[in-house]
């Protein structure tokens, strides 16, 4: 199919982080800009505010990405932004699995997205973690993980940006079966704590339906302006050790591992998500 230059592509960012200080927004947004500027696209963007003010995008949308976002991905079951959110998974995914609708819409799900789409689905068991990761780790792909174009140019493991008080482990096999879903990337392995599941860190959900734990949205720029704080700092050295924290600030700006994940996975989707467009 050709794809066009011309054609006005529409793209949705949901905001789940209920106003908290973040650097998410401000690079998923540099990331469609950038994506948007190399390929030559007329791009309309356009961000919901998906907990504070119940805004969720139509179906006019060419691509989705939902962002990450505070607090328990379970917690907020039966609120109402919550439950709208759930309905637009299913508005969507109704939308892709008739037939005659086309172009299909793709959605990609971040960290906080991922956990209420995995528990929305029942893939997995969503979780509060025994202790908070966040920093710099590698994440290591399945087989299926390896023939995924949006992983296309990843290395196995790569390196992501993880920052989550909760996890997805216990894989519902039969479930992803059924569903025709795929886990392609797993937590890093953790021998000295073999009495904890490694954490499932991303799923192909259907065709158009992706999401990750981590987050490959995250710049070196905004991680580093975040890990000096003086709060983050004090706590990564306190929990971690110092040589710990600054490993964090040489991967940032490793082109081999951070900056290679941002560079890769989301314009990845947004190129897959795009081609099925073609002139009227």
């Amino acid at each position: 199919m050709n794809q066009t230059n011309n054609k006005k592509i529409k793209i949705a960012i949901l905001d789940l982080y209920e106003g908290a200080a973040n650097q998410g927004m401000r690079c998923l947004q540099q990331i469609v800009d950038e994506w948007a500027l190399k390929n030559n696209k007329d791009v309309q963007l356009d961000i919901f505010d998906v907990r504070l003010k119940l805004e969720l995008p139509d179906l006019s949308y060419d691509a989705y990405i939902s962002s990450g976002g505070p607090g328990s991905p379970t917690d907020t079951a039966g609120l109402e932004w919550d439950k709208k959110f759930m309905h637009w998974i299913e508005q969507v995914n109704n939308w892709n699995n008739d037939f005659a609708n086309y172009p299909k819409k793709h959605v990609f799900f971040i960290c906080h997205s991922f956990q209420l789409a995995c528990r929305h689905f029942k893939v997995g068991n969503v979780c509060e973690r025994n202790s908070t990761s966040f920093g710099t780790f590698p994440v290591h792909m399945t087989p299926d993980g390896a023939n995924e174009m949006v992983f296309a140019g990843m290395k196995d493991p790569f390196y992501a940006v993880d920052s989550r008080d909760y996890q997805v482990i216990q894989a519902n096999h039969n479930r992803l079966k059924e569903m025709g879903a795929k886990i392609l990337a797993i937590e890093k392995e953790r021998p000295h704590v073999p009495q904890f599941e490694r954490a499932i860190m991303a799923i192909r959900f259907n065709d158009y339906f992706i999401g990750t734990q981590f987050h490959p949205e995250a710049d070196a720029v905004g991680m580093t302006v975040h890990l000096h704080t003086p709060e983050r700092k004090e706590t990564v050295i306190k929990n971690h050790g110092e040589p710990k924290w600054q490993s964090m600030i040489e991967h940032l700006n490793d082109p081999d591992k951070i900056l290679w994940t941002y560079s890769h996975i989301l314009p990845n989707f947004l190129n897959i998500a795009v081609e099925e467009l073609v002139e009227n």
